[in-house]
């Protein structure tokens, strides 16, 4: 039941007074039609140059506003429309003078260095200073790398994949190309949460009874409003992807030589969408500088639907959308929250009077946590939580990821076979014989779009993509754990959202030539952790390094590109139960017999 408390004396000054005066509102419209009328027998002095003299130096008038309810949203549209003092020819980009320009030789930290940076914490946020106290805590513990696809970008524990190797290249071993995939930054809220959305919650307030009140740990949540914006860049997301493109310079920019040598450009992709083009942007200007031109040329392709796209696949793909987006995971989800987070629940019910909290506010708190402190700096909803909690929530965020967009969504290995067909593409110097998936022959079949032989490709996309790409890799070892349970987390398990896809995440393909290889060599490195590539048919699954000959690598992907039905997956007449009915670990749909057997 509901819980309700007498109204304060605050509370008391807004209820309807009995008095035969005039209300607050009719003096307001009252006092609002007398200044019209003033201001109405004043127009014609605002003419005369001493009104003009007056008004310029008289301080702004605004008007009053009443306290924003919890809960309401709170905005700044930024910047004005139209400045009154802008004036561009005054303040030009480039006045000359630039002094001294010379450069030095690139960086080539990856080839050159005895190890390499890690990449850790998260510059300009604030982690909360105290936990909610738990018996289980752990001192270290970073709660920015157990928010799922929420997570910041780091380097991942050595050895977490299953290789103790580093990024730099083995012994007698040197780097002669990157294919860099990575995901833009950190973003506000997307507008299409199902479960748990943090606007969600700021409604969930608004439409509560009118006397609730918190107090403790929660107290903070009566004066909250709603802060965040939808689906663009954070500030802090700007600042990933610049700091993310300074890191790749300066681990490989002695690649740029090769670029020079062929007195060509680089070509870098991103989408139309803001946030990717922001993040692409800010790449670029970590990469090259502030001066652009004449330095790389940025593709930007179409992210809207029916545009093939291989950096946003599910637009051309009916079935990832009406079968698999948010559906299919949320039963896991639900159920897994339903565990977790009964005594969180309970114990923030304690804290708060006339409205009963539900498993979804709970969550969606938890959520509010690393949307807010990505946006804002901070968040008072991190405090809420134990160290317990958090695993369990990142746990939630790869149980949804999983199923929706990984080993276990019918759709993903076909989302993630045009990006293959692309990079096999690359890595053979030839162009794609048949377009049957997501690629675009307008990109791809134009050499000034899609250049081959650069040693430096750089694609931006999304948190999906990657996991997309990831599955029809046929990098098993991260499916060892499927299909993952909604009653327990799985001991060591290899699959962790945080790890694969957080904000600014980035999927590194090296080219390597080893003195002691015949042939070329390709390993992946995940957010600084190598990948082994046992699971790809072909490649040693002893390899120390993580290597694989180049050609082995591309035989396997041609066989998955060939195994790979886009028309059956994407327009197929195949369903599938939402939650434990059916399961795949391949990223594969139902094959054809069984879904005409309703298997």
């Amino acid at each position: 039941m509901s819980l309700s408390k007498p109204p304060s004396d605050l509370e008391l000054q807004h209820l309807p007074s009995p008095s035969p005066r005039l209300s607050s509102s009719a003096r307001h419209v009252l006092l609002a039609y007398l200044l019209g009328c003033l201001s109405a027998s004043l127009v014609p002095l605002f003419s005369s140059p001493l009104t003009s003299l007056i008004l310029a130096f008289s301080p702004p008038i605004f008007q009053s506003s009443p306290v924003p309810r919890p809960g309401s949203t709170d905005v700044h549209h930024y910047p004005p429309p139209s400045p009154t003092n802008a004036y561009p020819t005054l303040f030009p980009s480039d006045v000359g003078y630039p002094g001294p320009t010379p450069t030095g030789a690139e960086p080539a930290l990856v080839a050159t260095a005895p190890a390499y940076p890690i990449h850790t914490g998260a510059p300009h946020l604030l982690p909360p200073q105290v936990l909610t106290n738990h018996s289980h805590s752990h001192p270290d513990f970073d709660i920015f790398s157990h928010w799922g696809n929420l997570s910041p970008w780091f380097s991942v524990p050595p050895f977490v994949f299953g290789i103790n190797s580093t990024l730099d290249p083995p012994n007698r071993c040197r780097i002669t190309a990157l294919h860099l995939l990575h995901r833009h930054g950190a973003r506000y809220p997307t507008g299409s949460a199902s479960y748990g959305g943090p606007a969600n919650f700021s409604a969930r307030l608004q439409s509560a009874p009118p006397f609730w009140a918190a107090h403790g740990p929660l107290d903070f949540l009566n004066d909250w409003t709603y802060k965040l914006g939808e689906e663009v860049l954070t500030p802090f997301g700007r600042q990933q992807l610049f700091d993310l493109g300074v890191s790749m310079r300066i681990k490989y920019g002695f690649l740029l030589r090769n670029f020079t040598a062929s007195n060509s450009l680089p070509v870098f992709r991103t989408e139309s969408q803001d946030r990717m083009l922001s993040s692409a942007l800010n790449f670029a200007l970590g990469f090259f500088g502030p001066k652009l031109e004449g330095q790389y040329q940025q593709l930007i392709t179409i992210e809207a639907q029916g545009f093939n796209n291989t950096l946003v696949p599910s637009k051309t793909c009916p079935n990832a959308q009406s079968k698999t987006r948010g559906e299919r995971a949320l039963p896991y989800v639900r159920e897994w929250a339903e565990l977790y987070l009964q005594d969180a629940r309970a114990r923030l019910n304690s804290q708060i009077e006339g409205i009963e909290l539900s498993i979804e506010d709970v969550y969606t708190m938890q959520q509010l946590c690393p949307y807010e402190t990505i946006a804002l700096g901070y968040s008072k909803f991190c405090e809420l939580f134990t160290e317990e909690d958090w695993r369990g929530f990142d746990y939630s965020v790869d149980l949804n990821f999983w199923y929706n967009s990984a080993f276990g969504s019918p759709t993903a290995r076909a989302l993630g076979v045009g990006y293959i067909q692309e990079l096999v593409s690359r890595l053979t110097n030839t162009r794609i014989s048949v377009h049957n998936s997501s690629t675009n022959a307008t990109i791809n079949d134009n050499p000034s779009t899609f250049p081959l032989g650069q040693s430096i490709y750089v694609d931006a996309t999304h948190d999906t993509v990657v996991l997309n790409v990831l599955t029809a890799l046929n990098l098993l070892n991260f499916a060892a754990d499927g299909p993952l349970p909604s009653d327990h987390i799985p001991v060591n398990r290899s699959f962790k959202t945080s790890h694969l896809a957080p904000f600014a995440s980035n999927v590194q393909f090296q080219l390597l030539s080893c003195e002691s290889r015949p042939e070329p060599q390709i390993r992946i490195v995940i957010n600084d952790g190598v990948t082994p590539l046992g699971s790809v048919y072909g490649c040693p699954s002893d390899d120390p390094h993580g290597l694989c000959p180049v050609s082995a690598f591309v035989a396997a992907q041609r066989e998955t590109i060939q195994k790979t039905d886009w028309a059956w997956a994407c327009h197929g007449d195949w369903d599938v139960p939402a939650g434990h009915g059916w399961n795949t670990t391949t990223g594969e749909p139902p094959a054809k017999n069984e879904a005409e057997w309703g298997l």
